[in-house]
């Protein structure tokens, strides 16, 4: 069930980033992808899914991740969030989009 919520979630940050297919799942440290990695990370974060599971879904799709990174990644997302109305309510439609 989690695996499906989380393949949503990066089937919709991927849309909202314009990203092509597998993108977000490479190894880049181009801003806009890492930013679409990082809402992925608090959007599964705050569902809430275990840090370890969304490190798993990201290594079955090819991406190695630490745990560390995960935890980095949703706090540089938490902090935009708070500072960017924006951002805060594209998260809201996100989450209003998956199940």
């Amino acid at each position: 069930m989690k695996r499906e919520i989380f393949n949503q979630y990066k089937l919709e940050v991927v849309k909202l980033f314009r990203l092509k297919d597998g993108e977000i799942i490479t190894k880049t440290k181009r801003r806009d992808i890492v930013d679409a990695r990082n809402m992925l990370y608090y959007l599964c974060a705050t569902r809430p899914m275990r840090v370890r599971d969304i490190q798993e879904y990201m290594n079955d799709d090819g991406y190695k991740i630490g745990h560390s990174s995960i935890i980095q990644g949703v706090k540089c997302m938490t902090e935009r969030i708070e500072g960017d109305k924006d951002y805060s309510k594209v998260i809201k439609k996100i989450e209003g989009c998956v199940i």
